[in-house]
């Protein structure tokens, strides 16, 4: 049987190399049984940046965000496990990752984050130091292709090719609507996109 995949993504406080995770969305493959799980989780924002707060809302979205915002209190883990504590997140993670590939956009970017999160509570991370970009697996997909249908023409391959890839141009040439605005810069939004664009091209969707 093929290793685990798990699909991930992560809203952090920035880009910054402290910067810290406050949502962690995980959606874990095993065979044909999926599994998901998304949680926001008990942060410092000492050293955050807030342009990198403002792209994934967190002040909109996240339970001290809302309540900051607000003027309220700063509030406390609570009991429904959407809102954890960094030690809850961190065992999460461990139990969620263990043995399998990351998956997403640019995973290296959440690896990075997520790798002091269990080892901060004495746990090892245990997922395959191989990780798998989807952008990177979609360019060169595409970049084999003779053509790249999508609904409102044809992607130029040059254009496409330019980097920074744009995640939307990637996306929409391999026939995948990136996500709405309610969903995109959600972790586990983020997390199913990334899983689709890996469809799209292991399944050959986008022929």
């Amino acid at each position: 049987m093929s290793a685990p995949l798990c699909f991930i993504d992560t809203e952090t406080t920035g880009v910054h190399p402290d910067r810290k995770v406050w949502e962690i969305g995980m959606v874990r493959l095993v065979g044909d049984e999926r599994t998901d799980t998304s949680f926001f989780v008990q942060v410092d924002l000492d050293e955050a940046d807030p342009r990198g707060l403002a792209v994934g809302r967190f002040y909109q979205r996240h339970p001290l965000g809302i309540t900051l915002s607000e003027g309220g209190p700063a509030p406390l883990p609570d009991d429904d496990g959407s809102y954890v504590t960094t030690e809850e997140a961190a065992h999460r993670v461990a139990r969620w990752t263990h043995g399998a590939h990351l998956v997403g956009a640019v995973p290296s970017f959440d690896a990075e984050v997520l790798d002091d999160l269990p080892r901060y509570w004495s746990l090892i991370p245990a997922w395959h130091y191989h990780v798998i970009d989807v952008e990177a697996l979609a360019i060169g997909y595409l970049h084999g292709l003779d053509s790249r249908p999508v609904e409102d023409g044809r992607f130029d391959l040059g254009t496409l090719m330019d980097l920074p890839w744009k995640s939307d141009a990637v996306s929409r040439a391999l026939g995948v609507e990136p996500p709405s605005d309610e969903f995109r810069h959600t972790a586990l939004g983020d997390a199913y996109w990334a899983m689709t664009l890996y469809y799209a091209v292991t399944r050959g969707a986008a022929k």
